[in-house]
């Protein structure tokens, strides 16, 4: 899997697949239903990673390591913003230290790349980079998802992760998150859940975030509004559209080797 839909990137890179349910945020994860689509399509990399649990599909805990994969972004020649393990966590526990390591190297050895790295695991994360691999790669985003205001505390562990961009993803963002420090967070992405049992977002919600942003010079970009719309209706995700406070936010942080 490399080209995608996702707005605020380029391309995916998953030498890891699988994953497991830590926190509500995940409970919609659109990764769960493809991984389920791409082992009826016959990838071996997809088979055995979820189970059924009534009408829905999840995590089994089942996680794969792809070396096969490790090589893909040295093919690409053109300069991307990849976003790395679309289809899990380079931080879960069952994915080894010398795994994450060799990620490392490959981006070490394309700096023409920027590499988009979300974790649910920020604690691991500031661990491994602070203890094992030490050097900031300035092509390197390291950045954890925050949905609600109970895991808020993801935030104080990103702190401790050196990087040269560091982001918080709001999505899909299923509650106030309240006041949050957002002082050296380069860039913040918020978004509505989708389908067709997606949990509403708020307008407020949305500009708490946006107001804490202007105020720590954070970048703003509105992913969507997802099934629920501003006027707390449920329509299509197209339908819904990404406008915010009439316009489109895509704003994006600056790194080294990049223009505003």
């Amino acid at each position: 899997m490399a080209e995608t839909q996702i707005e605020w990137t380029d391309s995916t890179w998953n030498p890891v697949a699988g994953c497991s349910i830590v926190s509500a945020g995940c409970t919609h994860c659109y990764a769960m239903e493809m991984a389920k689509r791409l082992e009826a399509m016959g990838v071996p990399k997809y088979a055995g990673l979820t189970r059924k649990t009534g009408r829905r599909t999840v995590w089994n805990g089942v996680v794969r390591e792809d070396r096969d994969a490790l090589s893909i972004p040295l093919r690409w020649r053109k300069p991307r913003k990849i976003f790395v393990n679309s289809m899990s966590d380079l931080f879960h526990e069952r994915v080894s230290d010398a795994f994450i390591l060799d990620v490392w190297k490959v981006m070490l050895r394309t700096p023409h790349h920027n590499y988009q790295i979300l974790t649910k695991r920020p604690e691991r994360m500031a661990h491994l980079v602070t203890q094992k691999i030490g050097d900031i790669l300035p092509n390197v985003w390291l950045g954890t998802s925050i949905e609600g205001a109970d895991v808020v505390d993801r935030l104080s562990h990103l702190r401790k992760a050196p990087a040269a961009i560091r982001f918080i993803s709001f999505e899909p963002l299923i509650s106030s998150v309240g006041a949050v420090d957002l002082r050296g967070i380069h860039w913040a992405i918020v978004g509505g859940e989708s389908g067709k049992s997606a949990r509403p977002i708020r307008e407020e919600w949305i500009d708490e975030i946006y107001a804490q942003c202007i105020s720590a010079n954070t970048a703003f970009f509105f992913k969507q509004w997802g099934t629920w719309g501003k006027d707390n209706k449920k329509r299509s995700k197209k339908a819904n559209g990404r406008e915010y406070r009439g316009q489109t936010w895509d704003e994006m942080p600056v790194a080294p080797g990049m223009t505003a």
